[in-house]
């Protein structure tokens, strides 16, 4: 792993941009086709939003069925059960979706692309970017939000905390900087928990109460620094040493005329989107994906009042997700040539979903939130990422770029009626 590479290509989750790519057949064999791009991403894009539609129609007859949101954090205090939801909860709550249910279609879905996989089938794409470290990257993330749990649980008395925060952040991004084994695993997960809960607890107060921003703006914030800290101590740890990055794989060569390369072009667009929905996770899987927004989905008619913190602005929050992914992908689509990367999954877990909950689910939010997101945060991701020296992952850049692109976007919408 070299200091050039982050320059060059600002991959999250891996140190070879060629190991990255989870399709190399759908990206390589240089410039895409802009229409293709932008049917594929745009198209995906209005498949959810009519979902989005038809579940805002379905929740008007919704059976209501188990608690809603309100009072969950203070009854996982003298609650198991609810302790235990609160846990599935937070795996979700990147996306701000707050869901079990999704997050045990999150885990389903991924299951079932690693299970395909693992069986050759190249519909189920692959997980962490074909690394082989999905199983050590969960187990290490669930560890860190375990712990995280345990720590700072008991404060849910006075409400909700951000609990989630480890989840996305230093344990998987050790697991694929140093690779596989319990010496990873637990020490991501405890430098993780150890680190990022606490400095978020710190920056909601301190940072986005005195400005008035979201509190996503110092979760993100407590991971970006807290992540620096974390690859600090471990590169000072003996028994952790930096993997050596597997040999690039040989591209495939796309299919002769212009025909073929517009329909992979769609194809590979439209399932980009649904990896944006779990590239937070570092899964970046498009069966893992389908399957949390439908779970979201299912779990919102059910009980509006749970997901997305009982605000019934699921839905909204889909399509801006949706939107967001599709104009960064399309936008920055030259960044994914030849196996590279952009970071188009940053806004759809901050700005999009943010500006939704921020301004009540308006068309100005929903749409402003998507585009300058989707403008901002991907260029400033790479622009971070570039500085970063060898052990230090980008995860660092792309959630700080999260934290100052919502920063900007928040009160920026805020300046146009609504």
């Amino acid at each position: 792993m070299t200091h050039s590479f982050a320059a060059d290509n600002a991959v999250p989750q891996s140190e070879n941009p060629a190991e990255s790519s989870s399709e190399p057949s759908l990206q390589t064999g240089g410039e895409r086709t802009a229409a293709g791009t932008a049917l594929g991403a745009f198209g995906i894009a209005a498949v959810i939003g009519g979902f989005a539609l038809l579940l805002h129609w379905l929740a008007q007859h919704s059976p209501r069925i188990g608690p809603g949101y309100e009072g969950w954090a203070q009854d996982t205090t003298v609650s198991s059960l609810a302790a235990l939801r609160w846990f599935f909860g937070d795996m979700t709550e990147p996306l701000f979706y707050k869901s079990d249910l999704a997050a045990l279609g999150l885990l389903a879905g991924a299951t079932a692309a690693w299970w395909a996989g693992r069986r050759g089938a190249k519909w189920a794409g692959t997980l962490s970017y074909g690394t082989g470290l999905w199983p050590w990257v969960l187990t290490s993330a669930s560890l860190s939000l375990m712990l995280s749990n345990l720590a700072f649980g008991w404060m849910r008395d006075d409400g909700w905390q951000p609990t989630f925060v480890p989840l996305v952040c230093v344990a998987p991004a050790m697991v694929l900087l140093y690779g596989a084994g319990w010496r990873t695993c637990i020490t991501g997960a405890v430098l993780g928990a150890a680190t990022t809960t606490p400095l978020a607890l710190l920056f909601i107060p301190t940072v986005s109460a005195p400005l008035g921003l979201p509190a996503v703006v110092a979760c993100v914030l407590a991971m970006s620094v807290g992540s620096v800290i974390s690859f600090t101590l471990a590169r000072r740890l003996p028994w952790l040493v930096l993997r050596e990055p597997r040999p690039a794989t040989q591209p495939e060569l796309p299919p002769s005329g212009p025909h073929p390369k517009f329909l992979r072009d769609v194809q590979w667009a439209a399932r980009r989107v649904l990896r944006d929905f779990t590239e937070t996770h570092f899964f970046a899987n498009e069966i893992a994906g389908a399957c949390v927004i439908l779970t979201v989905g299912a779990a919102f008619v059910l009980n509006p009042g749970l997901s997305s913190y009982g605000t019934g602005l699921l839905p909204h929050i889909l399509f801006a997700q949706a939107l967001t992914s599709a104009i960064g992908v399309t936008l920055w689509s030259g960044w994914y040539r030849d196996g590279g990367w952009a970071a188009t999954y940053a806004s759809v877990v901050s700005v999009a979903p943010a500006t939704v909950l921020a301004y009540g689910g308006s068309w100005t939010a929903m749409v402003g939130g998507a585009v300058v997101g989707a403008v901002l945060a991907p260029p400033i991701a790479r622009a971070i990422s570039a500085w970063l020296p060898a052990g230090f992952h980008p995860v660092i850049g792309n959630t700080a770029a999260m934290a100052i692109s919502t920063a900007v976007a928040v009160p920026v919408l805020g300046l146009l009626p609504f």
